[in-house]
């Protein structure tokens, strides 16, 4: 009788190297675990478990509006990023429907802008509703292009990354900030890949983060500067300064804020070491024959590569690095699970075979994270080259 064969025997190792979502800081989780019992209660009512739970909250607000160098109540919390996002550009083109609905983005824009941007425009049987500037080879905005879609009638929001959370290219946020201005439209800045990992954008009308990228938990963050015209239709004045409808949940606010109060105390060790890592990776990356390291090797997120290889598919290479106990991802950072081919790379004209993208976390959060770099290097090509072996392409 024939048996059942072996099943594969995972690594004794894990090597954590896709952290866009995560892990929490490890304070930040202990802060979680001890805020759920003093901050549960819902900070609107007026019981002492209430009061209790509103000072705390706006104890969160005040510690991430100083980090980012605004006031409290510039600063929303929200069920996410992407959410947040999605947000930002809604009640923008809200406040200003009256002179016009059409939104200037970049092409290497997060989903949540260009997934909505490209249904309004279908729904209006208008493509010209949505501008999807193009970008350099490198993912750099075509700031001529930009300027000139500013131009068009009807221009009435725009959003742009501060830095790509897929290849780690920076954006011209000064002059596509000052286009915009000279026209009197809003700029969305997009930080949710760089907050906390980099420096903080200056230019911008409303901005928006994600705690997940400072290793807090899945929290949005909506910034909005005073005296940006901004209104969301659906908003409930008394919910964060009705720029929602839900309540954020006390505890997430906490561990948010000492999230952030770790990650910014130690960034400036931190960056260098991360930064040099991935400069390690993309030297081996690059050494790999018909493969192609994206984004700006310099002007770029200290924590982010992409490569592709041709020859094979993400899945079969993400599959292979998994089993050898490391964890990337592949795709677009904002829809990866799909495993459809990243609208970044095709955007920026370069190769989309065979993506992996690396995301390194916090050293707070791996403290082996130098070792694991070093592993990972050494198997990336060895890895290409088996897989590139399985399906016969080798020599081709």
């Amino acid at each position: 009788m024939v048996g059942r064969p072996p099943a594969p025997v995972a690594p004794a190792v894990r090597r954590l190297l896709d952290a866009a979502s995560g892990p929490l800081h490890p304070v930040a989780r202990d802060t979680l675990q001890a805020a759920v019992e003093v901050g549960w209660a819902d900070p609107a009512r007026l019981h002492a478990e209430g009061r209790r739970a509103r000072a705390l909250l706006d104890r969160s607000r005040e510690i991430v509006a100083a980090g980012l160098g605004v006031r409290p109540a510039e600063v929303s919390f929200l069920p996410s990023g992407p959410t947040a996002l999605a947000r930002a550009v809604d009640g923008l083109a809200y406040a200003v429907r009256r002179r016009g609905q059409r939104i200037v983005a970049s092409a290497v824009e997060h989903s949540a802008v260009l997934v909505p941007g490209r249904a309004r425009a279908a729904a209006g049987d208008d493509p010209s509703l949505l501008a999807e500037v193009r970008v350099d080879p490198l993912g750099r905005l075509d700031l001529d292009a930009w300027r000139a879609a500013l131009t068009v009638s009807g221009s009435v929001v725009a959003a742009l990354q501060s830095a790509n959370g897929e290849v780690g290219t920076r954006q011209p946020l000064a002059a596509a900030h000052d286009a915009c201005a000279a026209r009197g439209i809003p700029l969305v800045v997009d930080a949710m890949a760089s907050l906390g990992r980099d420096v903080v954008p200056p230019d911008w009308d409303v901005l928006v983060g994600d705690a997940r990228s400072w290793g807090g938990p899945p929290l949005g963050v909506l910034v909005v500067r005073e005296g940006v015209r901004w209104h969301w239709p659906e908003a409930r004045a008394d919910v964060e300064h009705g720029r929602a409808d839900v309540t954020p949940w006390v505890p997430l606010a906490l561990a948010a804020a000492e999230a952030w109060q770790q990650t910014t105390a130690t960034s400036a060790a931190d960056t260098p070491i991360v930064r040099a890592l991935v400069d390690d990776i993309r030297a081996a990356a690059a050494a790999v024959p018909d493969t192609h390291v994206a984004g700006d090797p310099d002007d770029r997120l200290p924590h982010v590569v992409t490569f592709s290889s041709l020859y094979v598919d993400g899945e079969a290479v993400v599959g292979a690095f998994d089993a050898a106990g490391f964890a990337v991802g592949s795709g677009s950072a904002c829809t990866s699970s799909t495993l459809e081919p990243s609208h970044v790379l095709a955007a920026m004209g370069v190769l989309t075979h065979g993506n992996v993208r690396v995301t390194l976390p916090l050293p707070a959060v791996s403290p082996a994270l130098a070792d694991d770099v070093v592993a990972f290097a050494a198997v990336i090509a060895p890895t290409v080259r088996a897989v590139r072996d399985q399906l016969g392409v080798s020599d081709l």
